[in-house]
């Protein structure tokens, strides 16, 4: 399908659900004897890691490639989505010409080689173009999903600077304790924001990588240059994050100001019995403790625009019940200026393997109706692309027809970050 037509049908698709539901025909816009636009976040993350969401595989055509990605984009407007969190450097790496990191894998087979057009420079453009935001999604510290520096291209910082890279659970990864690997990182991925006009700059949950049974990330060199004047190895490392955080933030308001700043974690900060600020569960990981990123610290100190906990369990789960951990953030984000969007699981609704819950078309269309209660919720993000395309268990469907019949318009920045010095384990996604 061409792209003139793909566009086409993307707009008979939203003709189709306005005439259904009195709705309007294009996103983020009133039609006529509608309401007023609502202003929400309603956005889908578009994985490429591993060529989860995009592209299919590697080694498609530029031409391939580029409809594959107008395709998501067209399904999104479709949807009444309004924005598209993109993932651009999935393993130190890139989807746009950088002079700081070689083209992705995921393109053409082969870290380092050219597919012959902008994937970033195209889906800012082509996203507008459909009323959408892009914001630019970056993984900061993640390096390869192996452990041989061998098999990264040829002239790779990695391969450059060895004594940045710490292996750890059959992966590689830039050492967060060093200042120099996070002034690198923060150049990697700003150097798309100064040249796209992206709407937000997004990190997800990984900081620290999760931990593995058995091993421990060797950071103790970094931590006999760096660590002094800490408690432990655990503060340091938080300060490490915490730094990384407040410094990307004040570089995105110099870079291009009005760009947002948002950040994805595991849904859970610390359950209550390490803290007892913590949520009502029972979760297997903490982000403070395992990943040491104080994901409550960021949002109480405004470092961040919006923040969209993985909140990626269902209503009534005993160790991590959604509605809990909803108003534990809503509680969290409540009068600090940092916008509270919820990260939604549509990858387990109709999945192999998980509860009962998840095989009812109705459970993600109540988890919106749950967080209606709490008017600190702004919004919701669905991982992801894929699951948008494939639903099969009509469970996206039902969000759209449920809540969905009206446009809203995408957040907008209003107010800048404070500048500042058997239970639930993973995150499940694979991103």
């Amino acid at each position: 399908m061409g792209r003139l037509a793909r566009r086409t049908f993307a707009l008979a698709a939203l003709a189709t659900l306005g005439a259904a539901r009195g709705a309007v025909a294009r996103p983020g816009f009133p039609g006529p004897g509608s309401a007023r636009a609502v202003t929400e976040m309603r956005g889908m993350w578009l994985a490429t890691v591993q060529n989860r969401d995009w592209p299919s595989r590697s080694g498609l055509s530029a031409e391939q490639q580029r409809a594959e990605l107008t395709d998501h984009l067209d399904r999104a407007a479709g949807a009444r989505l309004n924005t598209v969190i993109f993932q651009v450097r999935p393993t130190a790496d890139a989807l746009w010409p950088s002079p700081y990191e070689p083209w992705s894998e995921y393109l053409t087979g082969t870290q380092g080689r050219s597919p012959g057009w902008d994937p970033l420079g195209t889906a800012v453009t082509e996203a507008h173009a459909r009323g959408l935001q892009l914001h630019a999604w970056f993984n900061p510290f993640r390096i390869a999903q192996h452990a041989d520096l061998s098999r990264l291209a040829a002239g790779h910082p990695a391969r450059r600077h060895p004594d940045w890279v710490v292996p750890y659970g059959g992966r590689l990864y830039y050492n967060p304790g060093l200042p120099e690997v996070r002034a690198f990182v923060q150049d990697a991925m700003l150097d798309a924001v100064a040249k796209y006009p992206v709407d937000g700059v997004h990190f997800d949950d990984y900081f620290y990588p999760y931990p593995v049974a058995g091993q421990s990330f060797d950071d103790t060199a970094a931590y006999a240059a760096h660590g002094g004047g800490f408690a432990d190895r655990a503060a340091w490392r938080r300060d490490n994050i915490d730094r990384l955080v407040r410094e990307t933030a004040a570089r995105i308001r110099r870079i291009r100001p009005g760009t947002q700043f948002g950040i994805s974690p595991f849904g859970v900060w610390r359950n209550a019995a390490a803290d007892p600020r913590g949520s009502v569960t029972q979760a297997g990981v903490q982000t403070y403790d395992d990943l040491h990123a104080d994901t409550r610290t960021w949002v109480r100190e405004h470092w961040i625009d919006y923040v969209v906990p993985q909140v990626y369990w269902h209503l009534g789960f005993a160790l991590a019940d959604y509605a809990e951990l909803v108003r534990w953030w809503a509680r969290t984000v409540r009068g600090t200026g940092t916008r509270l969007y919820v990260g939604e699981a549509l990858y387990k609704a109709g999945a192999a393997g998980q509860p009962e819950a998840w095989q009812d078309p109705a459970e993600l269309s109540r988890h919106l109706t749950s967080a209606a209660a709490h008017p600190e919720v702004s919004g919701h993000v669905f991982f992801a692309a894929g699951d948008v395309a494939r639903d099969p268990l009509g469970a996206m469907s039902r969000v759209i027809a449920d809540h969905y019949g009206q446009p809203a318009n995408p957040p907008r920045r209003l107010t800048s970050p404070v500048a500042g010095g058997g239970g639930p384990r993973s995150p499940g996604r694979g991103t």
